[in-house]
């Protein structure tokens, strides 16, 4: 039986590199990766893959049954941009005016796609059966929840999941994990502010909805302060805003949407509260309606101690002891918690920041990463999922 260290080395990271440019170049929006699908599949249909049926146009998932009984394990990426305007100036930038992949799942997709071809290759010589999930709409939310509704965990009780997510803020050949809360939970919301409307020489504060949303957006804060989790701060913050049609009319209806990030089921439930509170205060306050309607939610990205002991102890194999971090929780959020809350996994960070500093933030125009990263992450995925399928 191969020795599951000896998989890195035959990691095709050049290919990987191609693929990620590519997808880089052709990013598509939540539910609508169909061209990134089409070469998912295939890819891996040219592997000898079983397909195995997602429910959703776009999205993919494939099984690779190996040489020996063992643990099933689930392997997961994400496929979807976002409707940001690149402005890295990268010879494979987007191609795609107010598209681009400013998260990295470009990388994680070609990652994936390297990892299967790696455990397909020894296939015979592993243990287990894998998994390869390439979920659609994490950014919107509800890509993940959707592909569970289909089934495509069936058949893979008592299993594992293995993913990453790369990171701008850490540098190439480190990675960071903790068992436990790892990520926050998120509420997609929005606040549509109604009122009267009118001139705006006559404009007054009573009923005018443009200065109720802008107060709402000054004080999402407020709705989370005091709420920490390990020293970690959860957040309240609006990243749309919308109103009005003409500089000289005072619109009858403004919304704005955002997100609320907690750790805890307490805190949720607290926050919530205020946002209600909040909304209600200041509709009195400025004579409007404001409503508040939750869109979607994804929960807590909770990961296995046993897993997360197990990734570890791979990364350190193969990066060295300081290589390895225990980060405290983060605020972004990631739907992989779905899976995560059907079967014990480890989701990890991977450092792909720029040497020169010039790494943009995540979900920024200036995105960038050091595609080194994905060198790091194929290794650690490919030995990672490996040793558990041996379990």
């Amino acid at each position: 039986m191969v020795e599951p260290e000896d998989l890195r080395s035959v990691v095709d990271f050049d290919e990987a590199v191609d693929t990620r440019r590519w997808l880089h170049r052709h990013p598509e929006l939540g539910f609508h990766e169909t061209a990134t699908t089409a070469l998912v599949r295939e890819r891996l249909r040219g592997l000898g893959l079983q397909e195995v049926p997602v429910g959703l146009p776009t999205g993919a998932a494939f099984a690779l049954t190996a040489g020996h009984p063992g643990r099933p394990v689930v392997l997961r990426a994400d496929l979807d941009a976002l409707a940001v305007t690149e402005a890295t100036g990268a010879p494979f930038a987007s191609e795609r005016h107010g598209q681009m992949h400013a998260c990295g799942h470009d990388a994680h997709t070609a990652t994936l796609l390297a990892v299967a071809e790696v455990l397909a290759s020894r296939a015979e010589d592993l243990c287990g059966r894998y998994l390869f999930v390439f979920q659609p709409a994490e950014e919107v939310l509800g890509g993940a929840e959707a592909m569970l509704a289909s089934g495509v965990l069936d058949g893979f009780e008592g299993g594992a999941v293995i993913g990453h997510h790369v990171t701008s803020l850490l540098p190439v050949g480190t990675v960071a994990m903790r068992p436990g809360v790892a990520m926050a939970e998120v509420h997609l919301f929005t606040v549509a502010v109604s009122g009267p409307g009118g001139h705006a020489a006559l404009a007054r504060s009573h009923g005018d909805v443009v200065r109720a949303a802008a107060q709402v957006v000054l004080e999402l804060p407020s709705t989370v302060a005091g709420l920490e989790h390990e020293g970690v701060g959860c957040v309240c913050s609006s990243g749309r805003v919308s109103a009005g049609t003409a500089a000289n009319v005072v619109p009858d209806r403004a919304e704005l949407w955002g997100t609320l990030r907690t750790f805890t089921a307490d805190q949720r439930e607290r926050a919530l509260e205020r946002l209600e509170a909040l909304c209600r205060r200041l509709g009195e306050e400025h004579g409007v309606t404001i409503e508040l309607m939750v869109l979607g939610r994804a929960p807590a990205v909770v990961n296995d101690p046993t897993v997360t002991a197990l990734t570890q102890a791979v990364a350190r194999s193969q990066l060295g002891e300081r290589a390895v971090v225990v980060p405290p929780p983060v605020t972004p959020s990631d739907d992989v918690s779905y899976f995560l809350a059907r079967l014990p996994g480890c989701y990890f960070l991977v450092g792909g920041a720029l040497a020169d500093g010039s790494s943009g933030p995540h979900h920024s125009p200036r995105f960038a990463i050091d595609e080194e990263a994905m060198r790091v992450a194929a290794g650690v995925m490919a030995e990672s999922a490996a040793r558990l399928g041996s379990r």
